[in-house]
């Protein structure tokens, strides 16, 4: 059954068998609305919803009166309530992330930097565009949990382990202090050490590029596809004939690689370290940047190897000199993403490559429906559903980019009535 989410069953399991009864019983709220729902069945409801827990007697009390419009409370402020019980941190935002840093896009992974910094961002009610662009990194404390490492997840899984109150126990530090890169070389998520080893390892870091458009512009590959952008900074790796045929390189291979190319650039100076013959896996790895004065002894340049791997496919395409990106989808079709005008549309770095793609219309919208998605159980449908998406993305782009805001938001509209 769809109501059968990992959220729900990792509730479960988490809490033990002596709650296992009263989460089964939290379950009928899951199923189909029901027209005749009263204030505290809609209190019910939005609490498993958000938190995917029943919520306590003193809470659920709090949460009607909120929803009937005592002392000029509302549904939202009862919505808002449900996001102060731990599981909404601990289970709910981790299943909500945690396919964001993996190429099978999993739930079932461990907490790592990657998901504990949006957990943290989302509790600390921080501009959500941060994290594809900000010197922000969450850390946890608690007793035997070592510390973070460059080279280990570790520290995360032991919080895990341990069960550790993540509402409670994350601290807001800068990526820079913890990790090491230069402030200017931090771009939240994207040079998390997580995301690193996921999509960064081998590769030409066009990987890191297609994840980051999937998962937080909710757009492959297959829908950014543009033939009319010029192809001039497509790299010496794509033939130009696939299979002696220079067809298939005009009317398919361009299509992407003439926007991806230019905006991947960005990424030019970063690389995942590992040992290949003894960590075959990656596991002890390490995010690596060239910064200022460290020279790649393939490139002779800050590049790295990895942008001149099979280079003689086509010696005369474009030849990476440093990190400086441009968006040629500014214009053609996917001029509809929504670019900021008040950027420039190009830059140097991740920094501001994040910007560019967090201030688009399309990365407020994708928040947007992931929520919508994942507290209401469903995509939208119907018009209403998508005028609600729509209301939505203004009032996350006017409150802040609040993504807590927007899932009690969400729960409000599937209370039912």
């Amino acid at each position: 059954m769809r109501f059968l989410t990992p959220r729900f069953l990792t509730s479960i399991h988490r809490r033990g068998p002596a709650a296992a009864a009263a989460m089964i019983f939290s379950f009928a709220a899951l199923l189909p609305i029901s027209a005749s729902a009263d204030s505290v069945d809609q209190a019910k409801r939005i609490h498993d919803r958000i938190a995917g827990v029943p919520p306590d007697a003193a809470t659920l009390a709090s949460m009607r009166d909120d929803i009937d419009g005592v002392n000029a409370r509302s549904a939202l402020d009862a919505a808002l309530t449900a996001t102060q019980d731990p599981e909404f941190y601990r289970v709910t935002l981790k299943n909500f992330a945690a396919p964001w840093t993996n190429r099978d896009r999993s739930v079932f992974v461990p907490l790592d930097d990657y998901i504990a910094t949006v957990i943290g961002m989302v509790r600390d009610d921080v501009d959500f565009r941060q994290v594809l662009s900000g010197d922000i990194l969450y850390t946890g404390s608690g007793n035997g949990i070592p510390a973070y490492s460059n080279s280990s997840n570790a520290h995360y899984e032991a919080l895990e382990n341990a069960g550790t109150d993540l509402q409670a126990n994350l601290l807001a530090r800068t990526q820079s202090a913890v990790t090491g890169l230069p402030s200017s070389a931090t771009a939240g998520v994207i040079t998390t050490r997580s995301a690193a080893k996921a999509f960064f390892i081998d590769g030409t870091n066009r990987a890191m590029f297609r994840f980051t458009m999937l998962n937080h512009l909710c757009l492959d590959m297959e829908q950014l596809h543009d033939v009319s952008r010029v192809p001039d900074r497509i790299r010496q790796d794509v033939s130009r004939s696939p299979g002696g045929d220079s067809r298939v390189f005009l009317n398919n291979c361009i299509g992407c690689h003439a926007g991806m190319d230019p905006l991947t650039q960005a990424l030019a100076y970063y690389d995942y370290e590992y040992d290949v013959v003894n960590d075959p896996d990656g596991n002890n790895g390490q995010i690596n940047y060239n910064d200022s004065g460290e020279i790649d002894p393939v490139t002779g340049t800050r590049v790295e190897e990895k942008y001149f791997n099979n280079n003689l496919n086509f010696e005369h395409g474009y030849i990476t000199p440093d990190d400086s990106w441009d968006n040629y989808w500014r214009e053609g079709q996917n001029k509809l993403l929504g670019w900021d005008e008040s950027l420039p549309g190009s830059g140097a770095g991740a920094k501001t490559f994040g910007e560019e793609l967090a201030n688009s219309q399309a990365f407020a919208q994708c928040q947007v429906k992931k929520v919508f998605e994942n507290v209401c159980l469903r995509p939208p449908q119907d018009s209403a559903d998508h005028n609600q998406i729509d209301a939505m993305t203004t009032s996350f782009q006017n409150n802040g980019y609040n993504l807590r805001r927007t899932f009690a938001e969400s729960a409000v509209y599937c209370m039912g009535s």
